[in-house]
């Protein structure tokens, strides 16, 4: 009898010692890697009763009492059907419907993302249903308000890669959720009605290291492209890609997609170069059996509040999403217009694009609601 009670005693422990564990491994699991970002939430506004939808209609067509009247003869009556609507389709690999993430370029360097300016700002929106993705970038230069730090030094308006930069912990600006990327999500809020569920921030040399480690990548130059500016040796015949493939390394790759010759426009262009190459390069099915031992190599060295389980939705869905279903635009530059601004927290005259915010915001609903950049 004592050795039964030993026993029992023991299938206890296992059996909870067991659940503990999955449950640790549950809460690991769906745990956001950072700190997260906490927007605000809105309280939705009233639809307009002018606004009739089809479930309005199929409502009110059975409150509604029918009319009688007499039909001439020969014809029968027939009740008029509502079309039922679309089934919407499930979204795969246990991701939700859509994801809409800030992609972020930091210039830090060496600093465990402490500091650094927003080199690079892509939006990038997931529909895990249809199957399909857009991409979106801001122009760094953009002079936004900046919400949440007007107590230090009077810093109510920057460029729109400050407010990344004010965020970070190292500056003591902030104090509110997501460090930079969530100063950077409220300022893009606040100024454009842009809406992101998670961000993920990778530095310089994280970049370069990750080229470096999958091989390097492939680029298709269709004009020829001098990347020389700035550059220790500038007449380096490697700096001047011709037309043609092109091999290039981390240091390369980060060389092209920081190329702001001759304009902020035409490095955003190379940066979709850069980008789409990689993507390419990862699910080449070389490396595609790897990625998640990539990921989980890399995923220490980024700055984001994805979790584990959502890394996993999104490499998956990565793999289901057909070429033709990625649509990558940026706004169109005319919109915006260059000038020369005081910045009273620098003290200088600073370059900085400007732009009418109301079609800015309208094209913002439009990439939100998953019809714009279109195929």
């Amino acid at each position: 009898m004592r050795r039964q009670t030993i026993v029992l005693w023991i299938i206890i422990v296992i059996a909870v010692a067991g659940i503990a564990t999955a449950f640790f491994v549950f809460y690991r699991w769906n745990r956001p890697l950072g700190p997260s970002l906490e927007l605000p939430t809105y309280t939705p506004i009233a639809v307009n009763s002018a606004m009739t939808t089809a479930a309005d209609i199929a409502q009110a067509s059975v409150a509604t009492p029918a009319l009688t009247a007499t039909l001439p003869a020969g014809l029968v009556e027939r009740t008029p059907t509502i079309p039922a609507p679309t089934p919407t389709p499930k979204p795969l690999c246990g991701g939700p419907k859509s994801m809409t993430i800030l992609a972020i370029g930091s210039d830090a360097r060496d600093t465990g993302y402490q500091y650094g300016l927003a080199d690079s700002i892509h939006i990038v929106r997931i529909d895990f249903a249809i199957p399909n993705m857009m991409v979106v970038d801001f122009p760094r230069d953009l002079w936004v308000e900046i919400p949440g730090i007007s107590d230090h030094y009077g810093i109510d308006h920057g460029k729109l890669n400050q407010a990344y930069f004010y965020g970070n912990p190292g500056m003591g600006y902030y104090d509110g959720p997501g460090e930079g990327p969530g100063l950077l999500a409220r300022t893009l809020d606040l100024n454009v009605g842009l809406r992101v569920d998670r961000y993920l921030a990778i530095d310089t040399q994280t970049f370069r290291s990750m080229i470096d480690v999958v091989g390097g990548i492939d680029v298709k130059v269709e004009t020829p492209i001098d990347i020389s500016y700035g550059q220790d040796d500038p007449t380096d015949p490697k700096y001047f890609l011709s037309v043609g493939t092109h091999h290039l390394d981390g240091e390369m790759a980060y060389a092209l997609a920081t190329n702001r010759i001759p304009s902020t426009f035409q490095r955003m262009q190379y940066e979709k170069i850069v980008l789409s190459a990689l993507r390419e390069k990862l699910l080449s099915p070389q490396l595609l059996p790897k990625l998640p031992k990539l990921v989980a190599q890399f995923i220490g060295s980024v700055q984001t509040d994805l979790s584990p389980s959502e890394i996993n939705s999104l490499i998956c869905i990565a793999q289901l999403i057909p070429v033709d279903k990625i649509m990558a635009d940026s706004f169109p530059q005319e919109m915006f217009t260059a000038n020369n601004i005081y910045d009273p927290s620098r003290g200088v005259y600073t370059f900085v694009y400007q732009v009418d915010f109301e079609k800015l915001r309208a094209m913002v609903s439009e990439f939100m609601a998953g019809v714009w950049p279109m195929p």
